[in-house]
């Protein structure tokens, strides 16, 4: 088999600036557009399916086609499938602030995500490429911390933004970020496709290697148990205390402070204690993911929200603890030459258990409200407008008691596969 080669530049001085810039606001894009639900669902209608798919549709769409970019990138270039990345995100997020209406929206959303996909396909491959050695390890670590931000912060940048002009103002941030990002590609490393031989888009054989499997699982549980509520916990703050879009905003900063400090933080803490594993790392942060989701049911109309801001640090700390520790565990125990599959299996786990879960939440809690109202005062309601605190409670108590079960299941699972892969010298 035949390998593909590329011939290129070494990487300018804007490299990393250009990719980070396009890259932040990814993550931001997923975590932040739930948070102006409630104002989109009174300017263009609260149908709770079209509404449902203005987070949906981009997630989705940026599950779904991560993969497909990885084999097209590999035939068109890098640093091309970069551009078209920024310039369809561009696309979509002007059609954001220009919709009329929400089927529009959902399709600009939709376009958005396809080029949130090509535009992490190509950042990675483009900083694999250009750097090698220490430099490549810097690189990546910037990259996640990066992606790290703008996941964390996307709730609270979007909030202020909702604040201070309106919804529509988060997706002309968007769209300004990857404009000039786009305009930068052209100072990126220009790298021509080689011709080769390409293997499958998605390799479910390195599954057969139960530790890889258990690191691959656990991302899933980050998407269950702080994902889908670093989404939804502000409309939930809305529809059950009237909390503004700004002030659910700072209150996320509890639950989102810790994803970028935790991981900084247990890395110096593994390499100084030989006896912190990897894997009591992780059991740490699954119990860490339970207690928080447990902790956050005692959100209530007639109770103080500093209630839950214990458990909102939890959370943080359940989905931060094994960042890249887990990413860099899950690549050692698999063969070299198949680390870059091994990596898209991962991020297929992790970016694909995002976007189910996320919908998943969202058509639970609707479906729980729509037992209790109909009609308008339903998808009202199920989009996050104050107005039937009690109901929107209810349906929280619900959706957030299904997240704990899947959490504990999942744990299991994961403690039963790594039970499996000791034999082959995975120590706990």
């Amino acid at each position: 088999m035949s390998t593909a080669t590329e011939t290129q530049a070494p990487p300018s001085s804007a490299t990393l600036p250009v990719v980070l810039a396009a890259q932040f606001v990814t993550p931001m894009a997923i975590a932040g557009t739930a948070i102006a639900l409630p104002l989109i669902s009174r300017d263009l209608g609260s149908n709770p399916t079209a509404l449902q798919w203005v987070v949906n549709g981009f997630n989705i769409a940026f599950a779904l086609t991560t993969l497909l970019w990885g084999a097209v990138s590999d035939r068109i270039g890098h640093r091309r499938t970069f551009g078209i990345g920024t310039a369809l995100v561009v696309v979509g997020s002007v059609g954001s602030v220009v919709a009329p209406a929400l089927i529009v929206l959902d399709l600009a959303r939709v376009i958005a995500g396809v080029g949130a996909a090509a535009i992490l396909t190509g950042s990675t491959a483009l900083l694999s490429s250009a750097y090698e050695g220490a430099r490549r390890t810097k690189a990546f670590a910037i990259f996640g911390t990066v992606n790290g931000l703008g996941l964390a912060l996307g709730p609270t940048i979007s909030g202020l933004l909702i604040a201070v002009v309106d919804w529509r103002g988060v997706f002309v941030v968007h769209a300004v970020i990857l404009a000039a990002a786009g305009l930068g590609t052209r100072l990126l490393p220009a790298a021509e496709p080689g011709t080769a031989e390409h293997g499958p888009i998605l390799d479910l054989g390195l599954l057969r290697n139960r530790e890889f499997l258990a690191m691959c699982l656990v991302p899933v549980a980050g998407s269950i148990g702080f994902v889908t509520l670093l989404t939804y916990l502000p409309s939930a703050l809305s529809g059950i205390t009237d909390l503004s879009p700004g002030t659910s905003g700072l209150l996320m900063l509890a639950m989102t402070i810790p994803v970028f400090i935790a991981p900084v933080a247990i890395g110096h803490l593994v390499t100084r204690f030989p006896a912190l594993t990897i894997g009591r790392v992780v059991y740490l942060s699954l119990a860490a993911l339970i207690l928080g989701n447990i902790g956050v049911l005692a959100l209530d109309e007639g109770r103080s929200v500093l209630w839950i801001v214990v458990p909102m640090v939890l959370l943080g700390l359940g989905f931060g603890l094994p960042i890249g520790l887990v990413d860099g565990h899950a690549l050692s125990v698999v063969p070299p030459e198949r680390g870059g599959t091994a990596a898209g299996v991962l991020n297929f786990f992790r970016i694909g258990s995002e976007a189910v879960f996320v919908a998943g939440y969202a058509i639970v809690l609707s479906a729980v409200v729509g037992r209790q109202l109909s009609g308008a005062a339903a998808h009202d309601t199920a989009a996050g407008q104050f107005g039937h605190p009690d109901v929107y409670r209810t349906a929280f108590t619900t959706t957030v008691g299904v997240l704990i079960a899947l959490l504990v299941a999942l744990t299991l699972a994961i403690i039963v596969v790594r039970r499996q892969a000791r034999p082959e010298g995975v120590t706990s």
